[in-house]
């Protein structure tokens, strides 16, 4: 596009400069192997140059102009576009994050509810030993009243934190439920 640009005010000069009736060949030197093809097969060109009227020269200006103005669109949609993706890439990169929290939080929530089960298990089976020791000791006749009554209120506080352990247990389950879904 620059080289467009420079070829063309390379035009409009040498067109001033031609109605001026000064010639000078010296003023193309080429910089760079490109440059210098493009000098090359502009050459031939350059006896037509003499007959482009300023009209001309106008117009090849504002087409130049044109080209560049619409060069200019492509870039900034290219820009906006790759805008978009990386919108897109970001918002997948949150969503696989979300994800993998929700993933954390399940397997955490499953650790719990396994670990809730365990002491309620535990407490079951303490519960069961403590009735059987109870009753034993009744039918043996060596426990008092008093030390009866003292053995069921362990066992009343032992039904009291299993009720505790399955309240929690089914809040548990409640809520890894709802963070599944």
């Amino acid at each position: 596009m620059k080289t467009k640009f420079a070829f063309l005010s390379l035009l409009a000069f040498c067109s001033f400069s031609l109605t001026a009736q000064v010639a000078n060949d010296s003023i193309l030197k080429p910089i760079d192997s490109t440059a210098a093809k493009q000098v090359q097969l502009l050459k031939p060109k350059e006896n037509n140059i003499e007959t482009l009227s300023p009209k001309q020269a106008a117009a090849i200006q504002k087409e130049a102009l044109d080209r560049q103005k619409e060069a200019e669109k492509m870039k900034v949609a290219a820009e906006k576009k790759n805008k978009a993706l990386d919108k897109k890439q970001r918002k997948l990169e949150k969503e696989q994050k979300q994800f993998a929290k929700e993933q954390k939080k399940i397997a955490s929530g499953e650790k719990n509810l396994i670990k809730i089960k365990a002491k309620l298990n535990n407490e079951k089976k303490d519960l069961e030993k403590l009735k059987a020791k109870l009753e034993k000791n009744k039918r043996k006749g060596k426990l008092t009243e008093i030390e009866i009554e003292e053995q069921n209120i362990k066992v009343s506080k032992r039904l009291i934190k299993i009720q505790e352990l399955q309240d929690d247990l089914d809040k548990t389950e409640k809520k890894l439920n709802k963070i599944r879904s």
